[in-house]
């Protein structure tokens, strides 16, 4: 399971602005893709329930490319923390999603398998999303 990166340059970061579109907007691998609508953090617990619906819907005959990656930190103060006194451990860490984003790729099952475990992997996601076919 992917949760983190090996190696980052910079423990901490800022968390940034979400304003803009995606790069990763076109169906490469697969034939079909499920892509999302929103903007939001994926946490690697998202990512997997996804993976797992679709291996199972497909009875783990498709091929699967998972096309986000969890790499941004994120920090927290502990409970009782004062104010002040810096910023807080590094907690988890997540993929940063802006519209336009290819998550999940399908290929090597019938076209009603694949969209049908691109839906129930939808399910899963906290954003809207929409099934595209590889253009």
């Amino acid at each position: 399971m992917l949760s983190q990166p090996r190696k980052v340059k910079f423990r901490k970061q800022f968390r940034g602005k979400r304003r803009g579109l995606s790069k990763g907007n076109r169906v490469t691998f697969g034939d079909y893709g499920l892509k999302c609508l929103g903007r939001g953090w994926f946490t690697p617990n998202q990512i997997e329930a996804g993976r797992r619906a679709i291996a199972n819907k497909t009875k783990r005959k498709a091929k699967i490319w998972i096309r986000i990656f969890t790499d941004k930190p994120v920090t927290a103060k502990g409970a009782g923390a004062p104010l002040g006194a810096g910023k807080g451990d590094v907690k988890g860490y997540v993929a940063v999603i802006k519209p336009g984003r290819i998550i999940y790729e399908v290929a090597g099952v019938p076209d009603d398998i694949a969209i049908e475990s691109l839906k129930v992997a939808a399910s899963k996601i906290p954003l809207r999303t929409k099934i595209i076919k590889k253009a």
